[in-house]
């Protein structure tokens, strides 16, 4: 193509819709000590049990940090008693995550440090990645929405909670479509 034109047609890069056969759901260090000082963390927290509830019911695997456990406590007892195995332990801000075929829906704090260095992360090596903003959480709303900026920016799909248990289930037809819609409402 020579200097100056444009093409005819652009390039659109898609997400899929989530699937519950092609997902894992990373829960990132929603810790004791940090969530009072989180602006909504009750809400990042409930939305966090939602998306592991739902994740249960619809079998996609499930995968938790801590970020320095000493420091900072265990997962909050909300969330660590869904948990189907207790969480890694880490003092790294990016966590490791398992490998996994398929889009990682990330939820937890926060959401401008360890969130986004993580997210950033696996972007880096292809991971396809959506961040559930309604299930992550920083100290202040500006380092919430700036995150989710340059997450957006860097190819990452931005979604809700009830985004993501809807694309899971895919249809109202599905067996566990009643049992997912009572955790929305």
């Amino acid at each position: 193509m020579a200097f100056g034109t444009v093409p005819s047609t652009p390039t659109v890069t898609r997400v899929p819709v989530l699937r519950a056969d092609a997902s894992l759901l990373l829960v990132v260090d929603l810790q004791e000590r940090l969530m009072p000082a989180i602006a909504g963390g009750a809400a990042v927290v409930e939305n966090a049990c939602r998306l592991v509830r739902g994740a249960e019911r619809l079998g996609v695997a499930v995968h938790a940090t801590e970020q320095n456990p000493a420091g900072l406590g265990p997962t909050v007892a909300a969330v660590a008693e869904l948990l189907p195995t207790p969480a890694a332990p880490k003092t790294a801000f990016a966590a490791e995550v398992p490998a996994h075929p398929g889009t990682v829906v990330v939820a937890g704090c926060e959401a401008h440090v360890c969130v986004q260095q993580t997210v950033l992360g696996m972007r880096a090596t292809g991971r396809d990645v959506a961040v559930v903003a309604d299930a992550v959480g920083s100290r202040t709303e500006a380092n919430h929405a700036r995150a989710l900026d340059r997450l957006r920016a860097h190819g990452v799909d931005v979604v809700t909670t009830e985004m993501v248990l809807f694309e899971w289930l895919h249809d109202s037809d599905h067996p566990a479509f009643r049992e997912v819609q009572k955790l929305i409402k």
